[in-house]
C-alpha cells in the first residue's frame, strides 16, 4: 500500500480532480488524504473572523462567493446527472450548515468545525467522481480514526487500532480516500492538526500503517535547492535523508510541512515529494538514505524576532542560563537558534505572541535587546558543519553581507545565518551562486 496526498492546488478546479484521479488508478492499493481545493481554508478563515466579530452581513457574503466557486467547479467536474445532482445536493447542505452560522453563536467549537469543512467537500468531490468515472473505491471519514491529546498530540495507537479496523470492513477494496487536516480532539470534538496539517496527516497515516511510500503530490518538481521564487536558477534536489528533509522543513522549505518528516522516520517509510502537473518528473525522494557529504538546498524562514539578553553577573550566576530558558518554557515558546559569550545570549524565536510578558520576566535578572524582522537562512547537508570546505564557501558567499548571528555545531546537517529581512533576497543569490554555480 502507498499513501498519496495532494494539496490544495492539485484539487484546485475540476480539471485537476480529473487529473488526480488518473493518478490515483493505478491499479495499486492507494490510501489517498486531500486537501480543500486552494484558497478554501483561507476563505473559511476569513468567514470566521467576520463571525467572530458579529459582521454577519460580511460573512454571508463571503460564504456566498465560496458557494458559486463550488457551483462552478461541480458543473465542470461531472458530465452525468445523477453524478451532479449528488454533488449539488451535499454542496448545498454543507454550505447552508455554514450560512446557519451566521445566525447562532459564534465559538472556537464552531470555528473548527467551520474550517474542516474544505477537507469534507474536497473528498467527497472525489469521491463522486470516481463513482461516476465506475472506480471502485471508499471514503473514509478521518474523524473516524484521526485523534489528538489534551497536548494538541496525534494519539498513534489510537490512530494505527482505528484505521485498521475501518481498512478492514472493506477487504476488496484498493482505493481509499481520506480527509487531511482534519481530526478530533481530548474532548470529541471536531478539530485540526493546523496549517499544512495534510502532509500531517499522510505521514502519521503511512507511519501508522507502515506502507512502502508516503508521496506528496503539489504544483512543484520536488523540494528545490534554493527558493524558486527569489532565485531564478534553481533545480529539484533528488535525494535527502529524513534529518536533512527536516531542517529544510523546519527553516522554510514551503513543499513540506515541518511536521511530516517525523512519523515517517521513525517508521522509516520513504516520501517522495511530487508534482501533479508533472507527474513524468522525478521529483526528491527522501529516505533514511544518504547521498554523501556537501550541500542540497537552502531555505529561508522570515517572522523572527531575535534577543539578545546580558546578565552583569553571567560569570557568577551559575542558574542563569536554566532562568533564561525557563521563561521560554513558561511561554511554551521555541527556541530556534541560539549563540553565547561570557556576558550575553542571543536567541531568536518564530512566535512573538507572548513577547510582551518573556521581556518582562527577562527583565527582572538581565537586559534584553530586541531586533524584529529578521530571517534565518538555513543551508542544509550532510556533515556540512564538519568539514573546513563547505564552511569555508558559506562565509565566503556571505563575507559582503551582513550577517546577525551564525549558528552552526549542533547539527551535522545544519549551517544557519540570521539576517535583517531585507538582506535575504541578496543572501539567498550569492549562496546559489558560490554554493551551486547557478
Amino acid at each position: 500500500m502507498k499513501v498519496l496526498k495532494f494539496g490544495g492546488t492539485s484539487v484546485g478546479s475540476a480539471q485537476r480532480i480529473k487529473n488526480v484521479e488518473k493518478l490515483i488508478n493505478n491499479g495499486e492499493t492507494n490510501l489517498v488524504v486531500l486537501s480543500a481545493m486552494s484558497g478554501t481554508t483561507n476563505a473559511l478563515v476569513k468567514i470566521g473572523e467576520q463571525l467572530y466579530a458579529k459582521e454577519f452581513g460580511p460573512a454571508r457574503q463571503l460564504i456566498e462567493e465560496l458557494f458559486a466557486k463550488y457551483q462552478n467547479v461541480v458543473h465542470e467536474l461531472y458530465a452525468d446527472e445523477t453524478a451532479r445532482s449528488k454533488a449539488v445536493s451535499f454542496i448545498n447542505t454543507r454550505f447552508d450548515g455554514m450560512r446557519a452560522l451566521c445566525k447562532n453563536r459564534f465559538n472556537s467549537r464552531r470555528e473548527k468545525e467551520l474550517l474542516a469543512e474544505g477537507e469534507i467537500i474536497s473528498t467527497h468531490l472525489m469521491q463522486f467522481y470516481l463513482e461516476e468515472m465506475k472506480v471502485p473505491s471508499v471514503l473514509l471519514d478521518a474523524l473516524d480514526f484521526m485523534r489528538i491529546d489534551e497536548n494538541d498530540e496525534p494519539e498513534l495507537d489510537y490512530l494505527a487500532q482505528n484505521l485498521a479496523r475501518e481498512l478492514a470492513k472493506h477487504p476488496q477494496h484498493h482505493l481509499f480516500i481520506t480527509q487531511g487536516y482534519i481530526c478530533l480532539n481530548a474532548d470529541g470534538d471536531v478539530d485540526n492538526l493546523k496549517r499544512g496539517g495534510s502532509d500531517y496527516t499522510a505521514s502519521l497515516v503511512g507511519a501508522a500503517l507502515q506502507v512502502d511510500e508516503i508521496q506528496i503530490w503539489t504544483d512543484i518538481d520536488g523540494m528545490h535547492n534554493n527558493d524558486p521564487r527569489i532565485v531564478n536558477r534553481t533545480v529539484p534536489v533528488a535525494q535527502l535523508s529524513f534529518d536533512e528533509a527536516a531542517e529544510l522543513a523546519y527553516f522554510g522549505a514551503k513543499i513540506l510541512h515541518p511536521q511530516s518528516v517525523n512519523p515517517a522516520r521513525l517508521k522509516n517509510v520513504p516520501v517522495c515529494l511530487l508534482n501533479t502537473m508533472a507527474p513524468e518528473q522525478p521529483g526528491t525522494v527522501i529516505s533514511s538514505q544518504s547521498t554523501g557529504a556537501g550541500v542540497k538546498a537552502v531555505a529561508a524562514k522570515d517572522g523572527i524576532t531575535a534577543l539578545h539578553i546580558q546578565s552583569d553577573r553571567m560569570l557568577l550566576a551559575y542558574g542563569f542560563l536554566k532562568s533564561l530558558f525557563n521563561v521560554f518554557e513558561a511561554y511554551k515558546t521555541p527556541i530556534d537558534l541560539i549563540t553565547t559569550s561570557e556576558v550575553a545570549v542571543s536567541v531568536t524565536i518564530d512566535n512573538a505572541a507572548n513577547l510582551p510578558q518573556i521581556l518582562a520576566d527577562l527583565k527582572a535578572f538581565s537586559r534584553v535587546q530586541v531586533q524584529e524582522n529578521q530571517t534565518i537562512v538555513c543551508i542544509v547537508g550532510d556533515m556540512i558543519s564538519q568539514q573546513d570546505e563547505h564552511l569555508g564557501r558559506i562565509f565566503q558567499a556571505l563575507s559582503q553581507l551582513p550577517v546577525r548571528m551564525v549558528s552552526y555545531g549542533g547539527s551535522k546537517n545544519n549551517v544557519s545565518v540570521l539576517v535583517e529581512t531585507p538582506h535575504k533576497n541578496a543572501v539567498l543569490q550569492a549562496l546559489n551562486r558560490d554554493l551551486f554555480g547557478l
